[in-house]
């Protein structure tokens, strides 16, 4: 049987042990891992695989062993409890085997959990699983998480549901992120906030989402774009001694001021400019964002978009003889002085 989209989140959560099995199959093999993770964790609990009533068998193996599946589903373990035989990452070059122990199964058996990747409509292994009356099919796309699922996440790491503002960012988060990365940043979340039980604000999120390697540049773009001068010497000194290109300094700088150039020209004004910028922003450095396109403005921010221009080529220029770390000082101080004209 087909297991739908819409009703799949409630069966991974509470799956029937009374099932022959089920196949989850989808082109992203980190979204099926985690289904298949959440699935068998629900199936045979957190101490499933020390009492062997867990059982992993690689779908390259069955071709060897045909038998091999239907010996693991009658084996009578030692412990009480659900049963589970995982079969991972099959192909229709499993399906005979896996159709073999579909057939064999009876009440009391291990359920079969078989994970594969994209199956087409005529896959045999999808087909027989589709057209099991005691099994079920469930696949699995690359569509962003629900509000449903992201409030299971919440719940499952012991998080309360959150203000408006917040929730909108851990659903851009959500939209940002794979999904294991994204499962790892609630459970961040969560660790942030034991023993608070303050709500869950942006500013949290913002502390715990994933930080970005360019952090130290992103410093010196906000002095600049902040018209802060004087502060530009000293950190373009840390970033000297830390070995940052001035190609790569340019090039993020160019990033910086597009984003702030698309948010100050946004038909809906910089607040809903930034409110769209992929990937998403949070707290205060979304603030900080929208701030610096308002100061700015679009006109101002043309000229800005010249001037790196004009520094970009002069860097990757063959005739070249300044050095290059110094043009890009000189081009920041300058944008920095241009976002302080009134």
């Amino acid at each position: 049987m087909k297991l739908i989209p819409r009703d799949a989140p409630g069966y991974f959560a509470r799956p029937e042990t009374g099932r022959a099995g089920l196949l989850i199959f989808g082109a992203d093999a980190m979204r099926v891992a985690l289904k298949r993770q959440e699935v068998i964790a629900a199936l045979v609990g957190p101490s499933g695989e020390e009492e062997m009533r867990l059982t992993r068998l690689p779908a390259a193996d069955l071709r060897r062993d045909g038998a091999a599946l239907v010996d693991a589903i009658k084996a009578i373990g030692f412990f009480p409890g659900p049963r589970v035989v995982f079969v991972d990452e099959a192909t229709d070059a499993a399906a005979p085997a896996i159709i073999a122990g579909l057939a064999d199964w009876a009440e009391g058996d291990a359920q079969i959990i078989v994970t594969a990747g994209s199956l087409k409509a005529s896959s045999k292994l999808r087909k027989a699983f589709e057209g099991h009356k005691n099994a079920y099919a469930a696949a699995i796309y690359d569509d962003p998480p629900s509000r449903a699922e992201i409030e299971a996440e919440l719940a499952k790491a012991g998080l309360a549901m959150p203000d408006r503002d917040a929730m909108d960012d851990i659903t851009a988060l959500s939209r940002a992120l794979d999904p294991g990365d994204f499962r790892q940043t609630i459970e961040k979340i969560a660790l942030y906030k034991h023993g608070d039980q303050t709500p869950l604000t942006s500013e949290d999120i913002a502390l715990c989402a994933p930080a970005s390697s360019e952090a130290a540049v992103d410093d010196v773009l906000n002095v600049v774009a902040e018209a802060r001068t004087q502060d530009i010497g000293p950190l373009m000194a840390r970033l000297r001694a830390q070995g940052v290109l001035p190609v790569t300094l340019c090039i993020q700088a160019m990033r910086h001021f597009r984003a702030l150039h698309g948010a100050a020209s946004h038909p809906d004004g910089p607040a809903q400019g930034v409110a769209r910028m992929k990937p998403p922003i949070f707290g205060p450095r979304r603030d900080r964002m929208i701030r610096q396109a308002q100061n700015w403005g679009a006109p101002r921010l043309d000229t800005a978009l010249s001037l790196l221009t004009d520094t970009d080529l002069q860097l990757r220029s063959a005739g070249q003889n300044a050095p290059a770390m110094a043009l890009v000082e000189r081009m920041l101080i300058r944008l920095s002085m241009l976002g302080n004209a009134r």
